[in-house]
């Protein structure tokens, strides 16, 4: 019979023998591979069935960061966080049962984003399986369809194999969520075998025809424009994009964890001319993003009686390469490879005089940012939350990490948080979901413990999952939070009275007093009424080194001009 409780009598610690072999129970063989992967921390919340986890974790040498949490998707949002800033596989270790399904939106938003993280679940013991123990659900055709591998390991004995194939199949392109789930009795039981070799391993090498292609196109191009998203920064291709973006004069425009690839300030960062660019160009480039609601849907040029642009996709891997858009060629593979092969190409071609192109794009941008100037200061009353930006803009470091969790409020830092570095933006991504905020917070602080970490609120987001700056304040995490609270949820607010001539279910509580809860949960904060203060109570936040939350009331009218509702 399989063992269902700790033996006291086991060791310390996976005895691993010269070759590399392994022995110890289920919990400490899982640790073991997740460190050889690369794993620091392990985000979880107490639940028996995944007692093993925890004993290996504590008994690793060193011990594996145990970082425990109020609420299971925030442990789920901060593995899926640590993913993207770290671009290690996060690891999310959940019990059975509802402590799984409480982690199904952050796998969703890393299947959607591209994200690298593991989910371990608990799982009933098998030895009782059908006879109604607590928490007995078969998860993995729960997760399956918003993640890349879901499965169970039956036995200790796969649990070596298995974890390693979970870590491998999450880290490599396209990266994203991989689950598996453990039967308790198993999870106790004790196994050996070898530690898995883990490889630094590439994306796929692209087709250097194609790549010849593309260059052709973009050396006969007169007006192109080159998107960069999230999977640059994912595949590690971040120096390639702006060697490319520099040396071959192409106007760029960013989204996702693409942003700060292009420093914020640059003269070929034209996201701010965004719609003349997308709208005029004859050539878009779109690199590791897909062609979704984000981006047109793929359709792009026209503009003022424009011919339509032709449309070039490159992904990190074939399976990413748009199948809706019309388009004019397409690559895929490791991203690094892409670029610079497309600079080589184009270094074989004469190409036309963009200067015209370029200097159209600036002068728009330099418009954009004139206009930007008399909302980031305004003096309104009650305070247009454009003019919260005014005042954390100047306050951010080069090397900050800043995150969105919200709706309207967030969309004013879409336009005018331009980063400066790579790898410091963190948003939900295309499947939108709120929530996210806090345990991307965590992950932040933990990723990047000498950096400023600003937290971006709505005040309707911060509703599921405020109650983890207990977690914040517990393990020592200071984070600045920021809070646009319009009293409602304004995403909805305004489309709905444009669709209808008037909202329901769209109002809060007025001028809540969020900045009490976080007090009450032991960090610090403070309600600004006044644009005057926000800059005071910002640098309040910054110099108080505990969680701190500025709670501003802003205008519930000054809503954020869209030019889409992502259908």
């Amino acid at each position: 019979m399989t063992q269902t409780t700790p033996d006291p009598q086991q060791p310390a610690s996976p005895d691993a023998h010269p070759e590399g072999h392994l022995e110890g129970h289920a919990g400490q063989l899982a640790v073991a591979v997740a460190r050889a992967h690369g794993v620091e921390t392990m985000f979880t919340l107490s639940g028996a069935h995944v007692f093993p986890m925890y004993d290996g974790a504590v008994k690793a040498d060193p011990p594996m960061r145990l970082l425990d949490v109020r609420h299971e998707q925030t442990a789920a949002f901060a593995a899926e966080a640590t993913g993207k800033l770290t671009r290690v596989p996060g690891l999310a270790v959940l019990t059975a049962g509802p402590g799984v399904t409480n982690g199904v939106s952050a796998i969703a938003q890393a299947q959607f984003a591209g994200s690298p993280m593991v989910v371990v679940g608990g799982r009933a013991p098998q030895n009782r399986w059908g006879s109604g123990s607590l928490q007995e659900l078969d998860q993995p055709p729960i997760v399956a369809s918003v993640s890349k591998l879901a499965r169970t390991l039956p036995t200790a004995g796969d649990v070596l194999g298995g974890m390693h194939e979970a870590f491998s199949a999450a880290g490599s392109s396209h990266r994203g969520p991989v689950f598996v789930d453990v039967p308790m009795d198993e999870f106790f039981a004790s196994a050996s075998g070898s530690l898995p070799t883990v490889g630094a391993g590439r994306g796929e090498a692209p087709d250097t025809d194609a790549i010849d292609r593309i260059a052709a196109l973009l050396a006969a191009s007169e007006r192109p424009v080159l998107v960069l998203g999230t999977d640059v920064w994912a595949d590690r291709a971040e120096v390639a994009a702006l060697r490319l973006v520099e040396e071959a004069g192409l106007p760029a425009i960013t989204n996702g964890m693409g942003r700060g690839l292009v420093p914020g300030g640059h003269p070929l960062l034209v996201t701010k001319a965004r719609g003349a660019a997308l709208g005029g160009a004859d050539l878009v480039v779109v690199v590791g993003t897909p062609l979704d609601f984000r981006l047109g849907y793929g359709v792009f040029g026209g503009k003022d009686g424009a011919t339509p642009a032709r449309v070039v996709h490159v992904a990190d891997s074939a399976g990413q390469v748009s199948t809706h858009a019309d388009l004019a060629a397409s690559v895929s593979g490791d991203l690094t490879s892409v670029l610079d092969g497309l600079l080589a190409a184009l270094e074989r071609h004469d190409r036309p005089d963009r200067s015209a192109w370029v200097g159209g794009l600036q002068d728009t941008v330099r418009g954009a940012t004139e206009r930007d100037r008399a909302l980031l200061c305004a003096e309104a009353d009650p305070i247009h939350p454009a003019r919260v930006y005014g005042e954390l803009v100047p306050r951010l470091a080069d090397d900050a990490v800043v995150i969105g969790d919200g709706g309207d409020f967030v969309s004013f830092a879409g336009k005018f948080v331009e980063p400066q570095r790579p790898g410091g933006w963190l948003d939900p991504g295309p499947y939108g979901c709120l929530g996210a905020g806090l345990g991307a917070a965590i992950a932040a602080r933990i990723a990047r413990p000498s950096a400023q970490v600003v937290l971006l609120l709505g005040d309707g987001a911060a509703g599921f999952s405020l109650m983890d700056v207990d977690t914040l304040v517990r393990h020592g995490l200071p984070v600045v939070m920021v809070m646009g609270n319009n009293s409602a949820w304004g995403l909805e607010k305004g489309p709905m009275q444009m669709l209808y001539g008037y909202d329901v279910a769209a109002d809060l509580a007025p001028q809540t007093r969020y900045d009490e809860v976080v007090r009450a949960l032991g960090g610090a904060g403070e309600r600004v009424t006044d644009p005057r203060q926000i800059g005071p109570a910002l640098d309040r936040a910054f110099a108080s080194g505990v969680p701190y939350l500025v709670n501003v009331i802003t205008d519930v009218d000054a809503a954020y001009p869209r030019a889409t509702f992502g259908i």
